[in-house]
């Protein structure tokens, strides 16, 4: 029998990685986690606890934002993402590795926040800065399942 596509979304950034999980059957992206890059160069813990992750929910395939300009050039983000995404092939040799177009994502995370954070308390402007990745990483993965 043949496993159902399951899906996680990243948004990678210099000292986070967001993460979401996608529902297989209804489609629908939710958080999951952000993974902090205490030390950016070292991706062995990131790997590791995306290993975790995909063990953990069975995943097939990663979606992974790419972050490229506005004219649809590769920003230099985008070129970090693309070796970044050459060391999740390496590691996970099984899995579908998909580049999606992350445009403007963070913006929207951000604009969808930003009423809840402009004259906010301190605690909700921290929670918010702590779950923007993750958001952006649902947003990904959403638009991306939205295609499917």
């Amino acid at each position: 029998m043949t496993q159902k596509p399951r899906y996680i979304g990243l948004d990678f950034g210099d000292k986070t990685i967001g993460v979401a999980l996608g529902c297989p059957d209804s489609r629908v992206a939710t958080g999951l986690e952000t993974i902090r890059r205490n030390l950016p160069e070292a991706l062995r813990p990131s790997i590791n606890r995306l290993r975790e992750i995909i063990a953990a929910y069975n995943i097939t395939h990663i979606v992974l934002g790419h972050p490229l300009n506005m004219d649809g050039s590769l920003s230099p983000r985008a070129v970090m993402t693309g070796n970044f995404r050459d060391k999740l092939q390496r590691n996970f040799k099984s899995l579908e590795i998909v580049l999606w177009d992350e445009r403007l994502s963070t913006q929207a995370v951000t604009r969808a926040f930003a009423t809840n954070t402009t004259h906010g308390s301190k605690k909700r402007k921290e929670t918010y800065n702590l779950h923007v990745d993750e958001m952006a990483a649902v947003y990904i993965l959403q638009g991306y399942l939205s295609s499917l």
